[in-house]
């Protein structure tokens, strides 16, 4: 640190371009996201200017899902649009793995030597930056360990703690003015204290929004020190728990030990609905009501819960799964369902139906071809079960009794990800013949597990 820099605030930092921050999730490339923002804003500049002029880019159509179905091919995205203008477009096309390139852009490992006091600034429902925020305060953390490190989570989108009330997002309201709260509350006292020595020393490392309650809680380290680990598992008949299946197969024979899905990427699973194009915002904790009713979209929910379930921290997903392909994507989402009876907001400007509303919680994504190795990608073995593993980015949620707790599992996310081929391959680079459908398998047996790895609030 620079002994002048006394505090500093990383706001939806970037870590890591290929592992969770904007571009990539585990591999999967986040197609709707990086398309929109580069060609309006990756264009080449070769000499400074004093303006900056941003390009717009015309989709002929307000139906994002069209536009890029049609696509049939990413090299197509470059011929037809992009015409070499982007470079950076064409440097990820160049790196498919995590070679050098991204491994040199993660900031991650130069987080040392920090001594000015940090307080690092994301939001639960940061489209763009949820991994950097979480993974630059648990870094610095890990790094510089007397370093005043402090965490802020609240239920923003991107940057929505530095605008607006923060009242709510998408369809859910927090019957509170979060963003102001922050401001006032979190954000200008810890520059008074640290820049001109006023006000009350004593502040939580971690200041984070309960979602579920909307309360903001204060801990002495993230996640809290109270929290538990436990598994929820994957039954047979749809069903969520946290007791592990007690046998292999099931005694109705509907399928042994395993449920499985038809995956076509000609039709693949909208990761929101309605008709938008680019990657909106607030599919992070929009209704997946319109994904639970699909063939190719598995589903696992709980019964009512009894009492208020909290889950904090990250989520660890742990699939057996099998494929009759050589690749595949595995989206997972974890989802709070609301009672059949729940009422709708007093103010509710999308005018959605709140009863047996399914609100995203987290989702994630891993492409399965690195699910050994990010740098040195392996084909499935047709047809037998192979172990996905991951970790999604932390929450704070409380699922509330009489809700329900569901895990939905599918292969496609579009046009939020790119269309896996479902082949294995450069899939960059990969032709309209290498594009296959498949039948993919998620195994439930005691022998085959699958289960969300969660911490749980006593």
């Amino acid at each position: 640190s620079h002994p002048a820099i006394k505090a500093a605030s990383p706001q939806a930092p970037v870590n890591d371009w290929f592992i969770g921050d904007d571009w990539h999730h585990n591999g999967a490339f986040f197609l709707a996201h990086m398309f929109n923002w580069m060609s309006r804003n990756g264009r080449k500049r070769p000499e400074p200017t004093k303006k900056f002029a941003r390009a717009t880019f015309d989709y002929g159509t307000p139906d994002g899902y069209e536009f890029y179905r049609r696509i049939r091919t990413l090299s197509e995205i470059d011929k037809k649009y992009l015409k070499g203008d982007v470079p950076f477009w064409l440097e990820t096309i160049r790196h498919g793995t995590y070679d050098e390139f991204w491994k040199s852009r993660n900031i991650r490992p130069h987080l040392n030597n920090v001594n000015a006091a940090v307080m690092t600034v994301g939001g639960w429902f940061d489209a763009e930056n949820l991994f950097g925020a979480l993974e630059t305060y648990k870094s610095i953390e890990a790094r510089n360990p007397e370093t005043v490190n402090t965490l802020v989570m609240g239920p923003w989108r991107h940057g929505g703690w530095a605008r607006g009330e923060g009242s709510f997002f998408g369809d859910i309201p927090f019957n509170a003015k979060t963003s102001e709260f922050y401001r006032e509350k979190i954000e200008f006292p810890f520059f008074q204290r640290h820049l001109k020595n006023k006000g009350d020393a004593k502040h939580p490392e971690a200041w984070v929004f309960e979602m579920g309650t909307n309360q903001w809680r204060r801990y002495a380290k993230w996640p809290p020190k109270a929290a538990r680990s436990k598994s929820l598992y994957f039954h047979a008949g749809e069903r969520l728990a946290f007791d592990p299946p007690a046998r292999n197969g099931d005694k109705n024979g509907d399928r042994g030990d395993y449920d499985q899905y038809f995956s076509d990427p000609n039709k693949p699973v909208p990761y929101m609905n309605g008709i938008l194009a680019g990657m909106k915002a607030e599919y992070m904790i929009a209704d997946q009501r319109f994904a639970s009713r699909r063939p190719d979209v598995l589903v696992y929910q709980t019964e009512e819960l009894e009492e208020d379930v909290t889950l904090v921290g990250p989520i660890e997903v742990d699939l057996t799964v099998s494929t009759s392909g050589t690749d595949s994507d595995w989206v997972v989402k974890l989802i709070d369902v609301y009672p059949d009876d729940y009422p709708d907001p007093a103010k509710n400007p999308t005018q959605v139906r709140m009863g047996g509303y399914q609100q995203l919680v987290r989702g994630d994504v891993i492409r399965g071809k690195f699910r050994k190795s990010m740098e040195k990608p392996e084909p499935f073995e047709p047809n037998t079960p192979s172990r996905v593993r991951f970790t999604m980015p932390d929450t704070y949620h409380c699922f509330r009794s009489g809700h329900r707790i569901m895990v939905q599992v599918q292969s496609s996310w579009f046009p939020l990800v790119d269309r896996n081929p479902q082949k294995f391959c450069d899939i960059f680079r990969a032709v309209e013949s290498d594009y296959q459908a498949a039948t993919q398998r998620v195994y439930r047996s005691k022998t085959k597990l699958s289960r969300l790895k969660v911490m749980v609030l006593p």
